[in-house]
This record gives structure tokens, sequence and C-alpha cells, in this order.
């Protein structure tokens, strides 16, 4: 039975899941050049076994169900469904996708799909679009590395000395700055306006493009559909494209590369779009260049680029008589192929390179109005693909994902019918570029929407300043999410947020912890990684309380190639991190049918708020709770399974709010502890609901349940709360404290009417009542599972040991109580937080304090012996 969220409507309750990579063939990770022009000319390959091998799939999902992800984001490249040709879908393909879905059901997953891009395509460095709609913009993709239309990482630094394996940290990223991604999203998103002579088939370039990207989803959805079981039971919406971007649109000079600090990375080569227009043409450029820094993009010289008249553009022999010979379509004879496109608008012109209209993007063409991309362009892409979706998927969620760090347009409520959720990203941009965590960061976020008049306004020193600015930089991204349903922006968002992309890389300081340096010393130590991933979910906790889904996971990352794509490495798990011997040590998870995550359909309160989702579940008694199935393995092996390959395991694998009765208004877990803090306020809108003609329903009294005690579930991993038994069975040593923590702490409890000594209870047997007269008496949980203490301002709770999973049950307030009643929980382990070697994690202890500011400042000759104590709380 599902339950209702309070009346503000701002918080998911069951979203908390990670993404794989679809972005490439099984055997075309981007490194690799052999086949990669030959096969895409001639229609591609399929993406089956993307994004995990079916054979292989019951494992990688038993691990991510077990460190408590309950939904994925599901990304889904065009190119995968389209890239036969325009109309031609891979049917093979979508059924494949239709089985790893299914497996995600059978492991109590629920889905989101994403449309997957970036940088437009794989041809043109990324990831995304079908290689012919390259070929119909009228570019010649095998010329994009010599132009530097693009940068190509199987052709990096040059087709004729490649060498893949140096492609420099986010180097990819700059493509977004490039001709080819400036002129194909300025074609897809504003081609009617900005390209008015670009007619194929009959139709301008942008309707041609977007018409066939809806499509292919739309098929996809009409696809799943038929599959029977799928739709709302496992997939519940749809993201819209991943990261899109302005392209030209809104640019307000040609000439002049913005100086500004902007989302588009300054790293090597910087091109105006005036250069990028030369160069595509065949004409000798000098370029800035810039290296990154610790305090940013900086300009280091400058490289002169010879494309020896090499051109980006197709030569007009390849469509005779204007018809392309292999894809089939009619280009309009004013539509000269072998010219750029900018010039043959009379942007520029090719012969004295000189720019006739630097403010062509800036306005629309032929009058003095601004142009607003995100109202004027993204906006109706987005009705457009949206609509075709709901076709096939009337109930399905829109997640809304403007480009990077942008707030989204006021999006009509009549487009979102009450069912959409802000999909925002979010990345420590200096960490994910720096590959450091470094002992400073930035609001990078503030920085962009101009909250600063310098850099330097914007520096944030130490680990506390670090991470309360990172929760700072989420509060502005779900304080945007007021745009949905188009509300004032000083009030009460309709919809929930969702950080929708958050990691870190894990190849770090030239991947030390891989063993490539100091002799090995530091090989499988991720505390680093720890520390850096921590600080970034962290900042969804406190106020903003939000969920997220972590990128990624890769079931086939490996050292030499991290995720295989662009040398990022970003995965959560890998195979070569797996302890010797333990590879083939899979449980089965105990797969709840009794007690689910919960749903997102409509809350029967309003049309505008989102409530768990429905379930099998039978109402929750109001004393006891029918049992799971018996469970196929014991926690020791569980245990040794959710961490033999896992990395930085600790920072992801978090205790975190699974379905709440109420609304969370404050989350936190401090690691170093092992304790985990929820608060949250409860009314009587949070009475649970049921259908009409349930019979438990209460006479007169419409949706009401006579039984109102569902309780709130929260995952308690055992990677945090394991009991001492536990990991001495499951890794052989004996559970260690962690050296800031005092074992004997938990020896008195704190009791509203004085002291007393908890007793000790087994996890998979008590339910345990707490009294007002005892609310902040905490009980002590211990057996072969765990070790846990808990204390709650009201209410009784239930441990489900095998699924990881502390219930809470307490009592609604009646229609008679107006005002809001605040409710605590805190759960921590009673004999202190785990140290990570008990938990076989490899850190080698090193001292925290010298790694970060006493560090840096010894290096400098600026700290002596004894400056810096060992607790020093800065990094």
């Amino acid at each position: 039975m599902p339950r209702v969220p309070s009346g503000d409507p701002s918080f998911i309750h069951t979203l908390n899941g990670t993404s794989s990579i679809t972005l490439a063939p099984v055997n075309q990770p981007s490194q690799v050049l052999d086949g990669f022009w030959e096969k895409a000319k001639i229609g591609g390959e399929s993406f089956v076994g993307r994004p995990l091998k079916l054979d292989d799939a019951d494992e990688h999902l038993t691990r991510l169900r077990g460190w408590g992800f309950n939904m994925l984001r599901f990304p889904v490249t065009w190119e995968s469904l389209e890239h036969e040709g325009p109309g031609k879908y891979d049917h093979d393909f979508m059924d494949y996708t239709i089985e790893i879905l299914r497996k995600c059901k059978a492991h109590g997953f629920k889905v989101y799909l994403n449309p997957h891009q970036d940088i437009w395509s794989r041809f043109s460095g990324g990831s995304g679009a079908p290689y012919w709609t390259l070929a119909a913009c009228g570019f010649n993709p095998s010329a994009f590395s010599a132009t530097q239309a693009a940068i190509i990482h199987c052709e990096y630094p040059t087709p004729a000395s490649r060498n893949p394996a140096e492609m420099p940290a986010m180097i990819w990223s700059t493509n977004y700055g490039r001709l080819v991604s400036q002129t194909m999203f300025a074609l897809f998103f504003g081609g009617s306006t900005f390209a008015p002579k670009c007619i194929i088939d009959g139709v301008n370039i942008q309707e041609y493009l977007q018409t066939h990207f809806a499509n292919a989803f739309a098929k996809l959805a009409e696809r799943v559909a038929a599959a029977g079981d799928l739709l709302d039971e496992v997939v519940i919406g749809w993201d819209s494209m991943n990261e899109p971007a302005e392209g030209l649109i809104s640019w307000d000079d040609l000439n002049v590369y913005p100086q500004q600090q902007g989302t588009t990375l300054k790293k090597g080569t910087v091109p105006s779009p005036a250069q990028s227009f030369r160069l595509g043409m065949g004409q000798v450029q000098t370029l800035d260049n810039y290296s990154f820094g610790s305090m940013g993009p900086k300009r280091d010289g400058s490289v002169t680029i010879d494309p020896n008249g090499v051109k980006a553009w197709s030569d007009p022999s390849t469509e005779p008589g204007n018809i392309h010979p292999r894809w089939g379509w009619r280009r309009d004879p004013e539509w000269t192929l072998g010219k750029c496109i900018w010039a043959l608008h009379n942007v520029w012109d090719v012969e004295s390179g000189y720019v006739l209209q630097p403010d062509y993007f800036a306005h629309v063409p032929g009058t003095q109005e601004p142009v607003h991309f995100l109202r004027g362009f993204f906006l109706p892409q987005f009705t457009l693909y949206l609509k075709a979706i709901r076709a096939h998927h009337p109930q399905a969620i829109a997640f809304v994902q403007p480009p990077v760090f942008a707030q989204p347009p006021p999006i009509p409520e009549e487009l979102l019918q009450g069912r959409a959720c802000y999909s925002t990203h979010y990345y420590d941009g200096l960490t994910l570029i720096t590959r450091h965590w470094n002992w400073f960061n930035a609001d990078a976020l503030g920085l962009i929407r101009g909250k600063y008049a310098t850099q330097i306004q914007a520096l944030r020193i130490g680990e506390r300043a670090i991470r309360s600015s990172f929760q700072t930089q989420l509060g502005y991204l779900k304080a945007d999410a007021t745009q949905l349903g188009a509300l004032p922006p000083t009030g009460p968002a309709r919809y929930p947020t969702i950080i929708g992309e958050i990691g870190i890389p894990f190849d770090m300081d030239a991947k030390r912890s891989y063993g490539y340096t100091d002799g090995g010393k530091y090989k499988s130590d991720y505390s680093r990684q720890e520390r850096a991933l921590d600080a970034s979910l962290n900042a969804a906790d406190g106020a903003n309380c939000l969920s997220w889904t972590v990128w990624t996971y890769c079931s086939d990352n490996s050292h030499p190639w991290g995720d295989g794509w662009n040398m990022e490495d970003l995965s959560l798990w890998c195979s070569d991190d797996l302890r010797a011997g333990e590879a083939e040590r899979v449980p089965a998870l105990s797969i709840p049918s009794k007690i689910s995550m919960g749903s997102l359909a409509p809350a029967k309160a309003s049309i505008f708020t989102i409530s768990t989702l429905p379930t099998d579940s039978s109402p929750y008694a109001s004393s006891s709770i029918e049992e799971c199935e018996p469970v196929e393995h014991e926690p020791a092996s569980l245990l040794s399974f959710l961490t033999n390959g896992a990395r930085a395991v600790r920072s992801f694998c978090r205790p975190w709010p699974i379905a709440v009765v109420g609304t969370p208004t404050n989350i936190q877990f401090d690691i170093s502890k092992a304790t985990f803090h929820l608060t949250l306020k409860v009314n009587a809108e949070d009475i649970p609901v049921g259908d009409d003609d349930d019979d438990d329903l209460v006479s007169g009294k419409t949706g009401l349940c006579k039984h109102s005690s569902l309780p709130t579930e929260i995952f308690l991993p055992l990677v945090h709360f394991a009991s001492d038994a536990c990991l001495g069975k499951a890794l052989g040593s004996k559970a260690q404290l962690d050296d800031s923590m005092d074992a004997g702490q938990e020896g008195n409890s704190r009791s509203t009417s004085g002291t007393s000594t908890p007793g000790a209870y087994g996890s998979s047997t008590l339910t345990l009542s707490v009294t007002s007269q005892t609310a902040l008496s905490p009980v002590i949980f211990k057996d072969d599972w765990y070790d846990i203490a808990v204390t709650a301002s009201e209410g009784r709770v239930k441990l489900l040991a095998s699924e990881q999973k502390l219930l809470w049950f307490y009592t609604v307030p009646t229609d008679e109580d107006k005002e809001d009643k605040e409710l605590t929980i805190e759960v921590r382990r009673s004999s202190g937080a785990i140290k990570a070697t008990a938990l076989g994690l490899g850190y080698t202890g090193e001292n925290r304090a010298r790694d970060g500011c006493a560090g840096w400042l010894e290096e400098a000759g600026l700290l002596g012996e004894g400056w810096c104590p060992e607790g020093c709380s800065i990094m």
C-alpha cells in the first residue's frame, strides 16, 4: 500500500541508483580505431550486450541491489536504436533491452530511461547520434581530426601518430567548443531559424533530426509497452536528452571565445567559432592553447593547426544528383555540399575568412530580437519528444534535464500533467579535471551564475568549507525545480529533484590506487576517492534531502582503459580490483515480495504530488509484519561479495531513507563515526491511502486506512553496520574500531527518565517498542549480522537483516492535529566505526592531516613540527 508524502512533494523517497555505460558497441571501446569508420559508413553495428551481457546481468544487479540501489538510470543512445539508417530500427537491440529490463524487475529495480549523448555522437568524440546524422548535415566525419572539428579518442592526438592512452583527462569535453558539436546542436535545436537553406527530404534539417530522434525513442517505448509487464511496473519514466548543448545559439561574437567562466572546458587548443569555420574549410589557423592548473584554465601560448587543405565538409560527388547512395535522402539544390553551411548562409566569407555577421546567433535573423535558447529552442524540442513518448507510455514521468548548470525554462503544467521530476546533473569539476582531491575548491555553480565578482570570492579552503559549498550548490539546483509547472520562484516546488548524474574519477593521482606509482604501495587504497565521493554525495544530504543516480557502474571497466570511453574512469566497480579467490562468490539476495520500494503513481490527495509506487505488498499490521522469503546466504558471504571489486564502497553504499511516511527535512551521515541521523515532519496528510474498494478503509474516510502504521524504511548497509562476528567470517579478520571512536561510549544510554543500560537483541527477530518514556534510550541489535544502536524520538523499530533494512513505525497525527510533528531517528554502530582494513579495502592508513593542508604547507616549507594537530579537520 502506498505512502503519501505531505504537502511538500519535493522529495522522491525511492530514487537512489546508478547508471551503466552503454555508449559504444561491446567490441568498439573509444580507443579502438580498427573498424571504427568502416563499420559506421555501412550502418554500424549492434549494441546488443549493453549495458550488461545477459548471462552476467544477475551478478551485477545483485551487487547493485546489495549496495542499496533501488532504481537505475538506464542510458540508451540514439545510435543503438537507428544506426542502420534513417527509419531503420534495431529491433534485436530493443528486444535485448526488454530482457535486461525484465532482469531489473526480477531484482526489484525501478528504471528511468535516458536518451544519452555527449558531444552529439561517437563520431564527433562522444556518444549518442548515429553516424548518418553527421552526413545528413553535410559533414565528412573522417576529416574531423585533421581540422580539429572534433577530438576523437581513437585518433588522438592525430591519425598519423596515435597514442590514445595519453589522451588528457576531460579533453573530450572541449569538443563542445569545436565546429561539429557547435554546428550539430545549432541545427538540431535551431536549424529552421538559423539555417533555412538546409532542406533534406523536403523539410528543414531541424525537423528532420528532431523527428528521427523522437521517433526512435518512441519506437523503443512502443516495444517496451508491447512487452506487457514493464511500463510503470519497472520503467516509470523517461529522461530528456542527456546534457543538451546550445551549440552556436546565443553566441554574442563569433570572433571571440568568451572569457568569463562557462561550462565548456578550456584545455588544449581553444578556437573561436570563426577559427573553427576556417579550419573546417581547410585553412591554417593559430589557436590559443590553455592548460588547467590549480586555479583553473590559463592561457599557455598558441598552437598552429594546418589541415593541409582537408575539409570537414563532404564533397558534392558523394551525393550524385543530390541523393545519397547509401542513406537515400534527397538534398535540396540550394544546400551546396563542400561548403561550410554558415558561409552558405552569409555568416562568413570563405575566401577572405572575414566574419560578415558576428552576432548572427545572438538575435533572431533579420531582427534585433534577442535569442532565448531555453524558451525558444529547448522547450519546443522537449515538448515534441515527450509527446512522442507518452503516445505509448501515457503515465511516464518526465525527467527534465536542461543544459549543464542552466536553470530550466518555465515548463507549463499542461505538458507535465502531474508527472515530472527535475533531473539536473552535478560534478565536482576540479576533482574531475585534475584527478586529485584538493585541499581547496570553488563554488563553481555560483561563479557561473554570477554570484561572485571575482574567482577568489568563490574559493573554498578546507574540507569542511568544501563540503558546505557542495551542499549549497545542490541547494541552488533544487531551487530550480520551481520552473517545472511554471510556479513562482519564491514558492515551493511542485515537483521533486534528483541529481541525475554525480560521481568522481577513480584514476586519481596518476592511478596510484592501481599500484602504478610508489612501487605499488597504494594499490587498492581508495581513501582519497572515498573522501571525494563522500563529499559529493553528502551534498545531497542535510536540508537538501535529494536523491541521486551516481555515474557510473561499468561491468567491463579496467585499470588501463577505465570505462572504455574517452579515458573516463568513474565506475564504482572494477574486475581488476577483485580480491584473489573471491571472484566466484556471488550470494543470492532475498528480493522482498512483502516489503518494497514504493512507486511514483499520482497521490490521491493531489494531482501534483508524487507518492510511492504501487506494490504487491499487503498492508502492514499494527504490531507485526509478514516475513520475506528465506534467504539463501549468510551475512559474511554477502559482505564479502559487496566489498569485492568495489571502489570507495563506504562512500556510496550509504544508509538512506528508502520510503518515508512524512517528509524528510534533514539527513546526516558521518562515515568516520558510522552514524546516521534522519529528521522528518509528519502530519494528517501522511495517513496512508488505499484503493476505494479496499476492505481496510476507514468508513466515511475515502482513502484512509484502518491500520495507519506503515513504516518508514531505512537502508542500513552491512558495509557500515556489520557486527564483529560478520566481519571476522567475511574476511578472516577481527573488526577494528576507528581510532577516533571510543569503544566504551555505548556503555550508558540516554533516557528521558534517567540512565539505563539497554539489552542486546537478535536482528532478525526483535520488534522493539519505543514508548514516550524511553524515547531517547538506544536499543542495541547485535548478532551475526548487525551491531547497531537505534535511538528514535518515538514509535517502534524492526530490523530486517537479510534486506539490510530498518523499519520505523510511529503514529501519524489525526485531522485534529494542525501542526506538523517532527520526529528523529539515529542509527550508529554500537561498537564504533569499522576501519577500512577490517573490510579488506587495502587502505594504507596514512595520516589524513598530512595528506591535506599540512602536507601542502610542509612541501611549501611553511609548516614546522607540531604545527598541525593529528585531528586537523582541514583535509
